[in-house]
């Protein structure tokens, strides 16, 4: 690790003294349960967020929507420039519990790790963030801009009221900048920086044809649900994965010049991505820089799941009278979630598919950062003070988040670094992150604290 220099030595030797009270606090809101889908802990999780907010000198309240409370937290230095921090206090699901080597809950420390569910989706960085806003001021006195902290409790299910909570307080979400959510090391512990999210559509398909499931020595003469819904989805992609719906690409935009050089300078470990999933070749058989495009700016049609008829043990000769499939869109700039719906309709129309219900789930905007806005000169610059190396930068990642709805929608510029590392197990059993990541993380955001103001804009 590069040496740190001196401006800051005394915050990140401040902070290394005064770790083992930062990691406390990370298992304090582990060890509290805040699973939103099944509304289990929420109010309670809610409320311990609110404290640790109010513990580092923030004037805080609890925010209400239609859902899960925004815990909302702000200090005003007086300063010109204004910060915000994106997080979210809600998590997975644990399932399947036999699959863990630890209780989820129990936040335990083992072979240099925090393992929790959420401690690295996203109670880690949520945390780190609090940690590096107290270790700023208790060394220095006061912080050198104004911070916001925007915690919401529904990520883990599509941040379904946050656009009541934006739309009703818009002087709360207001910010020159703000760090997102997540972030995480890759396969060759490099520091990864994301610049934007896609964004999204989900939609869940269903045909209904006989009122019941019938013999299918029928099927000769009674049509099939379960055909039927197949012969749909077969309308909606060729075999070179080209999306069919007429207008889906429109407004996709190739990667400009600038983007092209952080495709070029993104590590992509192809070897080892196919040998993990124990799969021959990737799509269309794409290699090089052609992985990464379709990626990072090509959009997606997939099939999440289909149901119809019987799946049970043995054989049941049977002819569905209804057949169901969830789809996901991946979308780009410049796609919007509401057309694409509008496009698949219209289509599955003209296919003659007018019986196809489409019943609308969470939709999302694609969302992306200038690369070069002020905050992200600043978080780059602070990744080999940091960690001793050139990020590794992401265009935008291939995953989504409610970034467009409280960001870009309000002209306000976002990008995403964090605690995790690509073995964090997020969504899955032995979630993790490493101490030493946490403790990093925490140094990385008293960074941007103190380098964010400086920058010209």
């Amino acid at each position: 690790m590069t040496t740190n220099p001196q401006d800051l030595q005394d915050v990140f030797d401040f902070i290394e003294e005064n770790q083992d009270e930062y990691i406390a606090w990370l298992q304090l809101l582990c060890r509290q349960p805040s699973v939103a889908a099944q509304n289990r802990g929420m109010q309670e999780a809610a409320a311990l967020v609110q404290q640790l907010t109010e513990a580092i000198g923030a004037r805080t309240e609890l925010v209400p929507t239609s859902g899960f409370p925004v815990v909302y937290g702000e200090i005003d230095s007086g300063e010109r420039r204004t910060l915000s921090f994106y997080n979210h206090y809600d998590v997975q699901p644990e399932d399947p519990l036999e699959e863990w080597d630890r209780d989820p809950f129990s936040a335990e420390i083992a072979e240099g790790r925090i393992w929790a569910r959420g401690v690295a989706d996203n109670k880690g960085n949520l945390i780190a963030r609090l940690a590096a806003v107290h270790a700023y001021q208790q060394v220095r006195g006061r912080l050198p801009l104004n911070v916001k902290f925007i915690f919401e409790g529904e990520e883990e299910i599509g941040s379904p009221n946050l656009h009541e909570f934006v739309a009703s307080h818009p002087d709360k979400v207001q910010a020159d900048a703000c760090l997102w959510e997540a972030g995480y090391k890759d396969v060759n512990n490099r520091i990864q920086v994301a610049l934007g999210v896609k964004g999204m559509l989900y939609v869940h398909l269903s045909v209904e044809a006989a009122n019941t499931d019938i013999h299918s020595a029928y099927a000769a003469i009674v049509p099939s649900a379960a055909w039927r819904l197949v012969q749909a989805l077969n309308t909606l992609k060729d075999q070179d994965e080209r999306v069919l719906i007429p207008g889906f690409y429109d407004t996709v935009a190739d990667p400009d010049e600038a983007e092209k050089k952080l495709l070029d300078s993104m590590p992509f470990d192809e070897t080892g991505f196919l040998k993990g999933l124990d799969i021959p070749a990737f799509v269309r058989g794409a290699t090089g820089n052609e992985v990464k495009e379709r990626l990072i700016f090509q959009p997606t049609c997939n099939i999440c799941g289909i149901t119809t008829g019987y799946q049970g043990p043995g054989s049941k000769t049977v002819l569905p009278a209804k057949a169901s499939a969830k789809l996901d869109f991946r979308l780009v700039p410049d796609q919007n979630p509401d057309e694409i719906l509008k496009l698949l309709r219209s289509h599955l129309d003209e296919q003659g598919f007018q019986d196809v219900n489409i019943e609308r789930g969470h939709g999302s905007m694609p969302a992306k950062t200038d690369v070069h806005d002020p905050i992200v000169k600043t978080v780059l610059d602070g990744v080999p003070r940091i960690y001793g190396h050139e990020a590794v930068v992401h265009r935008m990642t291939p995953g989504t988040g409610p970034m467009y709805i409280l960001c870009q929608s309000q002209g306000i510029p976002s990008v995403q670094v964090g605690v995790g590392h690509h073995a964090s197990q997020n969504h899955a059993p032995n979630e993790n992150i490493y101490v030493e990541d946490f403790v990093s993380g925490i140094k990385m955001i008293a960074h941007i604290l103190d380098e964010f103001p400086r920058q010209v804009v």
